[in-house]
């Protein structure tokens, strides 16, 4: 499946994919389940009953650019990228 529409609206990113399906995701979700390793080092230095509290720049996207033909890039307002969200995981995290 391949992503026709991508659009930030209202905290949330929501993606129409090619077969008219829609994938909305809160950007706190987005965040919090970023799935770069600097992150997942973040993570499994946090006990599991832990709630990040995130800051306007770390929920605002300045950009989405797509990864080959799997994939979304995201780039952040305090200028964290290096997260790359296949677009089987972005499906999951969808609401």
């Amino acid at each position: 499946m391949l992503p026709v529409s991508i659009k930030v609206d209202e905290n949330k990113l929501k993606i129409i994919w090619d077969d008219k399906s829609e994938s909305v995701i809160k950007l706190a979700n987005l965040r919090r389940f970023c799935p770069c390793a600097l992150c997942d080092e973040e993570k499994s230095k946090q006990s599991s009953s832990y709630i990040p509290i995130y800051s306007a720049e770390e929920l605002s996207i300045t950009s989405i650019k797509p990864v080959g033909n799997y994939a979304l890039g995201i780039f952040w307002k305090d200028e964290h990228n290096t997260g790359i969200y296949d677009y089987n995981y972005l499906i999951k995290l969808s609401e």
